[in-house]
């Protein structure tokens, strides 16, 4: 309890780091990541939404699923997800900002930028994960899906990511009539993130001090 400060201050910055791991996947312009994939779709078809704003939604919607499916087990200290989404959100559209100068045309400058993206993102998440105080929607779903199903976690991340890349890239084929922010890159994302989590855990020790 001593140390539960510092423990925020590091999950904070863990989830601000992840937005900028999202904004470079993005960036590449070969696909945005599968748990950010629908909300940007939503943000390319309503221009009026930004990325952000999209994920912030869609992430209120993570929260109202998690409801429905814990009932009473879903514990008020779990709102605090939805300070983790405003946050999370509200970054993505600040990194993309930041990174607006960032425009990659040759294929393997926009392949560099994904794996980037990706190692980022990767580290990102070892630092949000290492303080153990609270979830952000998207794996609270998970976790909720995971619980109610009786299903292991790892199977639930995969069939929900697999899920979403399909769900947007419907949207995408109705909005566009072809694929726009589903691409290469979100296949990329989804392969290298895991492994380079494992990497960094197995090689670092930071994250457990």
């Amino acid at each position: 309890m001593n140390h539960l400060p510092q423990r925020f201050v590091f999950f904070a910055l863990g989830v601000v780091i992840n937005s900028f791991g999202v904004a470079l996947i993005t960036k590449g312009a070969l696909g945005t990541s599968a748990i950010s994939s629908v909300p940007y779709v939503v943000s390319l078809q309503w221009p009026c939404l930004s990325f952000g704003v999209a994920t912030f939604i869609w992430n209120i919607l993570f929260i109202l699923i998690q409801m429905v499916l814990l009932r009473r087990e879903f514990k008020p200290s779990q709102f605090l997800q939805v300070l983790v989404n405003l946050l999370f959100s509200a970054m993505i559209d600040v990194s993309m900002v930041i990174l607006g100068f960032l425009n990659p045309s040759a294929l393997w400058e926009q392949c560099a930028c994904v794996v980037l993206g990706c190692v980022v993102l990767a580290f990102g998440i070892v630092i949000e994960l290492a303080p153990n105080v609270v979830v952000v929607p998207g794996e609270g779903v998970v976790r909720a899906i995971a619980q109610v199903t009786k299903i292991r976690v790892g199977t639930v991340k995969a069939a929900f990511d697999i899920t979403l890349i399909v769900i947007a890239g419907v949207m995408s084929l109705i909005c566009f009539h072809e694929l726009r922010g589903v691409g290469v890159g979100t296949v990329i994302s989804a392969l290298l993130v895991g492994p380079i989590i494992n990497v960094i855990n197995r090689v670092f020790t930071f994250q457990q001090r």
